[in-house]
């Protein structure tokens, strides 16, 4: 499934990086796709919201809003 995440605090590639690298510790064959400028990660997974929002809150990010 597609999920679209709104996540503040990254603010550098390194940000990218943790938070993808989180969601593929997760799930190995998710497709994540992040826009720094937007906050905006939209993730292809199998994983629960909860489980995505969970592996991102423990990267240190706040996810604010799903779609």
């Amino acid at each position: 499934m597609t999920i679209e995440l709104h996540v503040e605090g990254m603010n550098c590639q390194h940000c990218v990086n943790a938070v993808t690298n989180a969601i593929r510790e997760h799930d190995a064959a998710a497709q994540v796709q992040v826009d720094l400028a937007t906050g905006r990660v939209v993730v292809d997974s199998a994983q629960t919201v909860d489980a995505l929002k969970g592996a991102i809150d423990e990267a240190g990010y706040t996810v604010t809003s799903v779609r």
